[in-house]
């Protein structure tokens, strides 16, 4: 199967704490991870978000809130999350769960810090655009 070797740690437990808004993975070993649904949505593997190649990534931003309305499973090697903002197109494999735990505090600096060089926030309403003002109408030269 695709994404699955012999060496890919596999969950086994996934639970979903809705008031927390953390998404808890237990591995084989032992391991134990807890990602905010913040975090899986900023770093959803979707290629509407990530592109197809590099620099072609789009900067998440106004997550803070977001919800996880329910998880789907993938066959036996990914999950489906369907957050409350509408997205439900990435696929997060055992591999790329496990990373994302191992990895979150890096990922998560790297990210704020992206944030803040293109003067971006986690907050949905400081992102929205402030219609600029226009003199005369359509037509108007």
């Amino acid at each position: 199967m695709a994404g699955l070797d012999e060496n890919t740690k596999t969950p086994t437990e996934i639970k979903l704490h809705q008031k927390s808004r953390i998404l808890e993975l237990c591995f084989e070993g032992g391991e134990r991870f807890e990602l905010t649904y913040e975090f899986l949505r900023v770093f959803t593997p979707s290629a509407e978000a990530r592109g197809h190649g590099p620099g072609q990534e789009t900067l998440q931003v106004g997550k803070r809130d977001v919800g996880i309305e329910r998880i789907e499973p993938v066959g036996n090697y990914a999950i489906r999350p369907v957050f409350s903002d509408g997205h439900d197109s990435g696929l997060y494999s055992w591999d790329l769960l496990y990373n994302l735990g191992a990895h979150g505090e890096e990922l998560w600096q790297a990210y704020v810090d992206r944030l803040e060089k293109e003067g971006a926030s986690r907050d949905l309403s400081a992102n929205q655009a402030v219609p600029s003002k226009t003199h005369g109408g359509c037509g108007t030269r």
